[in-house]
């Protein structure tokens, strides 16, 4: 069955060739166009017109209904009519306490959920008195040290009520432990608790390149707690596989979606093995995307993503139940858009970046501030971050239907052409031995990294445009004087110090015990390393003590060569 005849094509193509032939022809010779050829960002060709003949062969099922498989037109069928997406602005600086105030001033400004950066020696496996982490306590996220960071970070703040989002990877199986030993101490309801974990190993090897451990030890920690959440914390999201971190660093669209689910198999396939059922974990599997530049190709990519995941999840694993299949996303805008000339330009990239990820259906977001080119963004920029969110969710109406560029000739054909182009890729992935074998031998890696020299080129030579700084260019302006967040020199003493204390009143033998039974668990494959780390963070030991006790089972990481 298709969407149109084979007659009414026909006649469409017909009109379609004597239009050329004349109403186009004769203005193309007086008003030629400005470019021999039109692309997406990806490179997929774009025709001048869209029509019917475009989206025949389309089967109606692939485009299909909200919250109806393979969930093109969004995961609900009522979308932002019964639920707007949540406004989750990412915090976190300096200690527990400057990043808890800044959750604080946001959840009165609007915010419906929240959103921690850690630090790099936190990401890191890290304590703050570590030689390595001098010089980085706090700066670029909040610290956490121990159990007792965690408990600060989250004080006033009731988390069986607002859901939590940590961007942690590398250490996060540490980080969950103490959370949820936290809301243990506090007498929640672990079925109460909500939130997503960026959890994500694969793509720090290949883009955001923070890591500790090799490749299949990182992967043995997701899936444990993939395991572990799903039978503790229900409605927590153990993993937020994290396509964004692929376009930051260079990654097209087609890229982004297809190397992400190649991530998504991999995982699926190491839980499954250890004996648990694809409909037992996949319902807490979440997703996080860049919106960036390219209008219609970003909202498509979320459409294709949607469809190739669920038929993954129902082909590839046999999922039978409809949240198995659903593609739940968190969106931020592109950061790599910003600038700092012109700077205030960033409020207006932000706001058609948001525009297309509302349009493309997804379930939370974070806007950028416009400061966010040169630092943390203070809190005025924070507040027009989250006013851009609420403009388009209170003023445009935009929210009124669900799906509303669905059946657009345009965004039906360039959606499957997407489709197209992530199914070759997954093929290739396949073929050559599945994600962790390619992303060991750096093939990943090489791919974005020649896709971000292309786009440079692009940039370099004006093809690819930048208002204010390669296109537009105002020779006369001054260099923007930008009130900035300023960072705290006293967050490295205040950490230390809290360390030594922490240290002083444990029971330090009992933690190196613990430890000790840490290691020799993780000498095994079949030991969930849950269990031991939260003993070990109520033990009071360290996020550095625990990650460096695997360090000493299990080695660091080289990373291939890429030319």
């Amino acid at each position: 069955m298709t969407l149109y005849s084979d007659a009414a094509i026909s006649e469409i193509e017909k009109h379609l060739a004597a239009w050329e032939q004349t109403e186009l022809a004769a203005t193309l010779k007086v008003r030629p166009e400005e470019k021999p050829e039109y692309r997406t960002e990806s490179g997929i060709p774009l025709k001048r017109v869209y029509t019917a003949a475009d989206v025949a062969d389309i089967p109606p099922g692939d485009i299909g209904l909200p919250g109806q498989f393979p969930f093109t037109r969004g995961p609900y069928p009522t979308m932002y009519r019964g639920r707007p997406w949540t406004i989750r602005q990412v915090a976190g600086f300096g200690n527990p306490e400057s990043t808890n105030q800044r959750y604080k001033y946001m959840i009165e400004t609007g915010q419906t959920g929240l959103s921690t950066d850690f630090d790099l020696p936190t990401l890191l496996g890290l304590d703050s008195d570590d030689p390595m982490a001098f010089g980085e306590v706090g700066r670029v996220g909040v610290s956490v040290d121990t159990i007792d960071d965690v408990d600060r970070l989250f004080d006033g703040i009731d988390l069986e009520k607002i859901s939590v989002s940590l961007t942690i990877n590398p250490s996060a199986w540490v980080i969950y432990a103490m959370f949820v030993a936290v809301a243990e101490k506090r007498g929640y309801d672990f079925a109460k608790l909500t939130g997503t974990l960026q959890a994500d190993p694969l793509k720090e090897y290949v883009a955001q390149k923070e890591w500790i451990y090799p490749v299949r030890p990182a992967v043995r920690l997701m899936r444990d707690l993939i395991i572990y959440s799903t039978k503790t914390t229900p409605k927590f999201n153990p993993i937020s596989l994290s396509g964004y971190h692929l376009s930051d660093v260079g990654g097209n669209a087609i890229q982004e979606i297809s190397f992400t689910m190649a991530f998504a198999i991999a995982y699926c396939e190491e839980v499954i093995k250890a004996g648990i059922g694809i409909d037992d974990f996949a319902p807490r599997l979440s997703f996080f995307f860049i919106s960036h530049q390219d209008f219609f190709e970003q909202i498509c990519k979320f459409r294709a993503a949607r469809r190739v995941y669920a038929k993954i999840m129902a082909e590839r694993f046999g999922a039978q139940k409809p949240e198995s299949m659903r593609l739940r996303v968190h969106v931020q805008t592109a950061a790599m858009s910003l600038t700092k000339v012109e700077h205030t330009n960033n409020l207006m990239r932000t706001a058609i970046q948001a525009l297309g990820a509302v349009l493309a259906g997804c379930q939370s977001m974070h806007t950028n501030g416009l400061d966010e080119a040169f630092a943390i963004p203070t809190e005025e920029a924070m507040k027009l971050a989250i006013r851009t969110q609420q403009i388009i969710r209170d003023e445009t109406n935009v929210t009124s239907v669900v799906d509303p560029l669905g059946g657009s000739y345009f965004v039906e054909s360039l959606t499957s052409e997407m489709e197209r182009e992530i199914w070759k890729v997954l093929e290739e992935v396949d073929r050559l031995g599945g994600a962790v074998k390619l992303v060991e031998e750096g093939w990943f890696q090489q791919k974005l990294a020649d896709s971000a020299y292309a786009t440079f080129k692009l940039i370099d030579s004006g093809e690819k445009i930048s208002v204010g700084v390669n296109r537009h260019v105002d020779e006369t302006s001054e260099a923007a004087k930008v009130e900035i967040h300023p960072y705290d020199e006293n967050c490295t003493d205040l950490q230390i110090a809290r360390l030594k204390e922490v240290r002083a009143r444990r029971d330090t033998p009992r933690v190196h015990a613990l430890l000790s039974e840490l290691k020799d668990q993780a000498r095994t494959e079949d030991i969930n390393l849950l269990p031991k780390t939260i003993e070990l963070v109520k033990a009071r030991a360290t996020l550095g003590e625990i990650c460096a006790a695997l360090r000493d089972v299990w080695g660091g990481y080289d990373e291939p060569n890429i030319v």
